[in-house]
């Protein structure tokens, strides 16, 4: 069974996603088109298609009302735990034409994560990654910039080990800036939290994209 599920989103995509061949790829209405541009078919096509012209032929596609609860991504989510999988990819996350789309998947990663699924939101570039009561270890191959939020409350427990700037079991705000702007240092790194949910923003550099 498929555990990951590769979510294409109608957001910006600036370089092309490395994903795994076991992956349950959905697309989310216009999502398609980034998927299609990225080189990718989709097992399944969801959405109220308000924003994308026409269904494409020999796809398995899921059609809901314009006026719902939901948004398209939250939905591929939810078909996605209703197949088993465990690890979200949202690839398309970001950017867009309309900011609260971002802030709406910014919202969506962070309840999914509380849930106790793994999800991490991407243009290709920047990844946000979810974690809750948890956390998360980053190799020796990734460079530049990680930032740290806590989006649920302040986060307690926080500890830092392999960055330039480190923490040890210190309670991170919601409302303040503490965690903005730390650096990979080429050394393993791990990011921890003992309560709360945190978002953690990082780059990979051009052509070394991975999930």
């Amino acid at each position: 069974m498929k555990k990951q599920c590769v979510i294409f989103s109608a957001g910006d995509v600036l370089q092309k996603p490395d994903i795994p061949e076991n992956s349950y790829i959905i697309a989310a209405d216009a999502g398609y088109k980034n998927a299609e541009k990225c080189g990718f078919v989709p097992d399944l096509l969801i959405g109220d298609f308000d924003s994308l012209s026409c269904i494409p032929c020999g796809i398995e596609a899921v059609k809901y009302p314009a006026e719902k609860d939901y948004t398209d991504t939250e939905l591929a989510i939810k078909i996605g735990i209703e197949k088993g999988c465990n690890s979200f990819f949202v690839v398309g996350a970001l950017g867009g034409t309309r900011f609260e789309h971002t802030v709406a998947n910014l919202q969506l990663a962070a309840g999914i994560s509380k849930q106790g699924y793994g999800i991490t939101l991407t243009d290709g570039k920047t990844f946000i990654k979810a974690i809750t009561n948890g956390k998360a270890e980053f190799d020796s191959s990734f460079k530049g910039y990680v930032s740290v939020f806590s989006f649920d409350g302040d986060s307690k427990g926080v500890t830092i080990k392999g960055l330039k700037y480190e923490l040890n079991d210190v309670t991170l705000p919601c409302t303040g800036t503490l965690g903005v702007s730390n650096e990979f240092c080429g050394i393993a790194s791990e990011i921890s939290v003992e309560h709360g949910t945190l978002l953690i923003i990082y780059r990979r550099k051009d052509g070394d994209v991975r999930l």
